[in-house]
C-alpha cells in the first residue's frame, strides 16, 4: 500500500512512541477494505510498538480505530486516510503513543477540564485541503480527553451517509449527532464553541496587554512580513488575526512563489507562522477586529475586537486581506453549504456523477472549471462578459472537455432549490435579454474577491471597491495607520505582493515611530 519512501518517513516517526499501540480494523469484503488492511499491515509491521487486530465491532466499514494498548479506541477512520489525510492518520499514530502534541500548557489543561461526553463525526474529502486541520484537532481533543470520540468519515466512500444527511460542504463537523460546524476550523475555534467562558477568559486576557508599538491587524502573507520587520527593530509587535495565514489557508497549489517551486497553502501559512513565533512577537489568533480609533492628543491608536476587548498600540499596520466575492442573488445565501460553494477543491467531489455550474470565467473560474470536469457529469461555466478572461492555455484546455458548456454574456439571477438544496440557476442572457434555466446540483462561485474592510468604514479612507488608499509607503489617510496586502488599493493581489508590501508598511511604521511622540 505504501511506497518505499513513505515507509521509511513513517518508521522514522514511529520511533518516537512512547508506548505501545493498537489497530483495530472492522472490515468487510469490499476492495476498499483490502486496501486499507493493506495499509494497516504496512504501519504495523514498521514498529514492534504497533499491534493489528481485524475483530473491529464499528457499524461503518471498512473502517479502524487507533488506541493505546489496552484502551478502548476514540479515534477513527471511517475511510482510508491518504492525500491530505495521510498527515492525520500520522499524528493520530503519534499522539495515540504518547508523543505530545504541539499546543501550550495552557490549552491542554483547558481541554482536560472540559466535562461531558463529545461524540465527533467529521465528514471530509480526501481532496479537501482544509479538512486535515479539523480532523486532526478533533483527534487531539480525543486523544488528550477521554470524554471524546472522533471519526474522520470519507465522503466519497461513504456516499449514502452523505446524501442522507444532505451534506454538500466539507468539512462537514457532528457533535452528538447534531450538526456543529461547516469549513475550516481550527483547535482554539472549536474549544471556544465547548467552553463557554473561554472568550471572555480570552477578552480579559488581551484587555491587560501593555501598549504595542506596532499592532499588526490580519495574519496572512501581508501580516506575517510586517511582524517579522517589526520584531526585528526590537519594538514591542503584536499580532491580531482572525486566522493565522489568512486566505492562503484557502489556496491549495502555489507555483509561483519564487525559489519554492511548489507548495500548498496550509504548508506556506504554517511556515509564516513559525517564522512569525520565531521572534517575539505577541499572536492574539482567532481574534477578529471590528473598531479603529487612531490616535489623537499623543494617545495610542485602539483597536477594538470582537470579544470586546481593546488593544492599544502607537502604530497600527492593517493586513485583513480578503475573502470570496458573493454573487449576491437570491437564493444564495440560502443554499450556501447546500449546493453553493466556493472551494471546487474541497467540495468537488461530493458532486461526482452530478452536474455543476461554475460561475467566472477568469484564471479561478477556468481552473475550477477544468478540475471539476474530472469529476462531475458536466460542467457549465457562465461568464458575465462577452469573452472569458481566463489565460490562453487555460482557455484551450478548457474548451477540448467533452462535458463542458461555456456561456458568455451571462449574469446569474437567482439560485433556485427545493428548500433543502440546490436544482438550478437562473441566469439572464445579456445579448437578448433572455432568462433562461440551468438545471444542476451545485453551483461554484468564482467571481474574485472582496477586501475585509467594513469595520473601517468612516475611519479611514476607502476605494470605491472598499480597498483600504495608501500611499507608496503603505501609509493611510490616517497618520500612524498603515495597510498592506490584498485589502488595499495595491494592484496585483498576489502572496509575494503582499509579503513586499507588508514588509514595506512595517518600515514606514518604524520610520513614524520615530519621528513623533506617542505615550501610553
Amino acid at each position: 500500500m505504501l511506497d518505499t519512501n513513505i515507509k521509511t518517513q513513517l518508521k522514522a516517526y514511529l520511533e518516537k512512541l512512547v508506548q505501545p499501540i493498537e489497530l483495530v480494523a472492522s472490515l468487510d469484503d469490499s476492495a476498499k477494505a483490502q486496501e486499507m488492511r493493506g495499509l494497516l499491515l504496512d504501519i504495523a509491521e514498521l514498529s514492534p510498538k504497533v499491534t493489528l487486530r481485524e475483530n473491529g465491532t464499528a457499524a461503518r466499514r471498512p473502517s479502524f480505530a487507533i488506541a493505546k494498548a489496552g484502551e478502548t479506541p476514540r479515534i477513527h477512520f471511517a475511510g482510508i486516510p491518504m492525500g491530505h489525510e495521510f498527515t492525520s492518520l500520522v499524528l493520530a499514530l503519534l499522539q495515540s503513543g504518547g508523543h505530545p502534541p504541539k499546543i501550550e500548557a495552557d490549552v491542554i489543561a483547558q481541554i482536560k477540564g472540559l466535562e461531558g461526553k463529545f461524540s465527533f463525526e467529521t465528514f471530509v474529502s480526501l481532496s479537501c485541503h482544509n479538512c486535515p486541520d479539523v480532523v486532526q484537532a478533533l483527534n487531539t481533543l480525543a486523544v488528550l480527553n477521554p470524554g471524546f470520540e472522533a471519526v474522520m468519515i470519507d465522503g466519497g466512500m461513504f456516499q449514502k451517509e452523505v446524501e442522507d444527511r444532505q451534506i454538500m460542504g466539507v468539512p462537514a463537523v457532528y457533535l452528538n449527532g447534531e450538526l456543529f460546524g461547516q469549513g475550516r476550523m481550527e483547535l482554539g475555534e472549536i474549544i471556544a464553541k465547548l467552553d463557554t467562558g473561554a472568550a471572555a477568559r480570552a477578552a480579559e486576557k488581551i484587555a491587560q496587554k501593555d501598549v504595542f508599538d506596532v499592532l499588526v491587524v490580519g495574519g496572512g502573507p501581508a501580516g506575517a512580513a510586517a511582524a517579522i520587520y517589526a520584531a526585528r527593530k526590537g519594538i514591542r509587535t503584536g499580532v491580531a488575526a482572525e486566522r493565522f495565514g489568512g486566505q492562503v489557508l484557502d489556496t491549495l497549489g502555489i507555483e509561483n512563489f519564487i525559489s519554492v517551486k511548489e507548495t500548498e497553502g496550509p504548508k506556506l501559512a504554517m511556515a509564516l507562522e513559525q517564522h512569525v513565533r520565531d521572534y517575539d512577537v505577541d499572536i492574539m489568533n482567532l481574534q477578529r477586529a471590528v473598531g479603529l480609533k487612531p490616535a489623537a492628543d499623543g494617545k495610542p491608536a485602539e483597536v477594538t475586537l470582537a470579544n470586546g476587548a481593546v488593544l492599544k498600540s502607537k502604530t497600527v499596520i492593517l493586513s485583513t486581506g480578503a475573502r470570496w466575492r458573493e454573487m449576491g442573488v437570491p437564493g444564495e445565501a440560502e443554499y450556501r453549504t447546500k449546493g453553493v460553494a466556493y472551494c471546487p477543491h474541497c467540495d468537488g467531489p461530493l458532486f461526482k456523477g452530478k452536474r455543476v455550474a461554475v460561475i467566472g470565467g477568469g484564471n479561478s473560474g477556468v481552473e475550477a472549471a477544468i478540475d471539476l470536469a474530472g469529476i462531475v457529469a458536466h460542467v457549465t461555466l457562465l461568464e458575465f462578459g462577452a469573452e472569458l478572461r481566463a489565460d490562453a492555455v487555460l482557455q484551450k484546455k478548457l474548451h477540448s472537455l467533452p462535458n463542458v458548456t461555456v456561456i458568455t454574456q451571462a449574469q446569474t439571477t437567482e439560485v433556485t432549490g427545493d428548500g433543502q438544496k440546490v436544482n438550478g440557476l437562473v441566469y439572464k442572457d445579456r445579448a437578448s435579454g433572455e432568462t433562461k434555466k440551468v438545471e444542476l446540483e451545485g453551483i461554484f462561485v468564482q467571481i474574485g474577491l472582496l477586501p475585509n474592510t467594513d469595520w473601517l468604514k468612516g475611519t479611514v479612507e476607502l476605494s470605491s471597491r472598499g480597498e483600504i488608499i495608501i500611499d507608496d509607503k503603505g501609509q493611510t489617510t490616517v497618520p500612524g495607520v498603515f495597510a498592506a496586502g490584498d485589502c488595499t488599493t495595491v494592484p496585483y493581489k498576489q502572496i509575494i505582493i503582499a509579503m513586499g508590501e507588508g514588509a514595506k508598511a512595517s518600515l514606514a511604521a518604524f520610520d513614524h515611530l520615530i519621528r513623533t511622540s506617542v505615550t501610553a
